[in-house]
């Protein structure tokens, strides 16, 4: 199968690496100024399973031609109608789509763009992010994709791509109930964002104050209360998991989101937490820790704009 890679950070970075270390047809779709670091240095990727560098093929806007088979979308949310103006070439009457951003409102667009049958559902459970010589680091040793078809069914074309994308340094799971596994995801990523933004701590030093554990789990309450109202009430081992991640001490877990602030960088607050928070707005949920995070987040946003001028 072609992969067509939409962008080289954090997440196509990684996982685009690993295939294409693997010997897989891939191309990554990037900006001239990201093409010409790559074309230099090529893709490094810095790992605890072990540093790899590859030279990767490389499109820049109006480059694409010909139709892939495979489009894994992993830009930021914010990026994505840029992304999807641009990738459109590449998408043929088979092409799947596979998006493995953060959140769930990008599905509804990708579908009004090109069509349900396109289009999977899809999870990554990843840490990383580029550092200042645009190298993708790996923080923690997860490395995690769940996709799927949207209907719950599981075909030919879904056993074909995770047969693709299982490689060393990517643990796939082709998923029946992709739509639950990504409303967990959800759950888990608007509790991480929202209280390690809002407190601007890790995990482990938010359980080292009073009430921080608490806290954790007063969001973390609201998150699931609008998942269970939407039709995806988390289940056991899910809940179970997120206890052990939230109450682990000394964790240096945070947001993405987080890492976004503190370099000073646009997030995705409105994607996320702000998605989550007009759910809860529509079902009649009270959520005044969600809305206080969105709310601390949007501030950062406007001062952030404001010294950009």
């Amino acid at each position: 199968m072609r992969v067509l890679v939409i962008g080289a950070g954090a997440l196509g970075g990684y996982y685009g690496a690993r295939l294409v270390r693997a010997g897989g047809d891939v191309t990554f779709l990037v900006r001239e100024k990201r093409a010409q670091q790559l074309r230099q240095n090529g893709l490094q990727v810095v790992s605890p399973h072990g540093d790899f560098a590859v030279q990767p093929k490389i499109a820049v806007a109006n480059d694409l031609k010909e139709t892939f088979d495979v489009v894994l979308v992993g830009v930021k949310s914010y990026s994505l109608d840029d992304a999807m103006s641009q990738f459109a070439p590449a998408v043929g009457a088979s092409t799947m789509i596979l998006p493995i951003l953060n959140g769930l409102k990008h599905i509804d667009a990708l579908i009004a763009r090109f069509g349900a049958s396109c289009v999977l559902g899809g999870l990554a459970n990843v840490s990383a992010g580029l550092d200042g010589d645009g190298r993708v680091v790996q923080f923690m040793a997860n490395q995690t994709i769940v996709f799927g078809e949207i209907t719950g069914s599981l075909g030919e074309r879904t056993l074909a791509l995770e047969a693709l994308l299982h490689v060393p340094g990517i643990d796939v799971r082709a998923s029946e109930t992709i739509m639950q596994d990504m409303w967990e995801k959800f759950v888990q990523l608007s509790t991480l964002a929202g209280i390690t933004c809002l407190m601007r701590a890790s995990v482990g030093d938010i359980l080292a104050v009073p009430n921080g554990e608490q806290s954790i789990f007063r969001l973390f309450a609201e998150c699931c209360a609008v998942a269970t109202a939407s039709g995806f009430e988390p289940r056991a081992p899910f809940i179970e998991f997120d206890r052990k991640l939230f109450t682990t001490l000394d964790s240096p877990l945070k947001a993405s989101m987080l890492r976004d602030i503190e370099r000073g960088s646009m997030t995705e607050a409105e994607h996320i937490l702000g998605d989550m928070a007009n759910r809860a707005r529509a079902l009649g949920i009270d959520t005044p820790l969600l809305d206080l995070a969105r709310a601390h987040v949007a501030a950062y946003e406007v001062g952030r704009q404001r010294a950009a001028g």
